[in-house]
């Protein structure tokens, strides 16, 4: 009896410490975009944890009209990203973006090294115009 009394005041207990983990964890964060290359393109990124996984809102200022820009989540930070995507959002067009990321926690992403990255075009990957930390927001 004294065992399962142990027992159960150890799974409350574990639950309390995994509630106050996630009470945490924001749900939802909005990053700084900072252009690139001259490229005029600033803005901002917000990340929201929904069931699925992470939805990505991307608005830039100074963006080209019309022209698919690939967007992706890289390991990294700015200045200094791995070039191959970690994940892939949905191209920003005219400024704007929305994707999610399907199996994603934003908790995850908060404890990894990750940036957001926007290339100038389908044509041109090598030139990156905007990019943004994936960082918890300061208390």
């Amino acid at each position: 009896m004294k065992s399962l009394r142990f027992a159960l005041l150890g799974a409350a207990l574990a639950g309390v410490l995994a509630a106050a983990a996630s009470a945490d964890t924001p749900t939802t964060i909005t990053i700084k975009m900072v252009a690139q290359n001259n490229s005029g393109e600033n803005g901002t990124a917000t990340l929201t944890q929904v069931a699925d996984g992470v939805r990505v809102a991307v608005k830039l200022d100074g963006a080209p009209t019309d022209v698919p820009q690939p967007t992706h989540i890289h390991v990294g930070n700015c200045g200094h990203i791995n070039k191959a995507p970690e994940y892939p959002l949905a191209n920003t067009v005219n400024g704007a973006g929305l994707a999610t990321v399907k199996g994603v926690q934003l908790a995850d992403l908060l404890k990894g090294t990750y940036a957001i990255n926007v290339h100038k075009s389908t044509t041109d990957l090598a030139t990156y115009v905007s990019c943004g930390n994936i960082t918890a927001p300061a208390m």
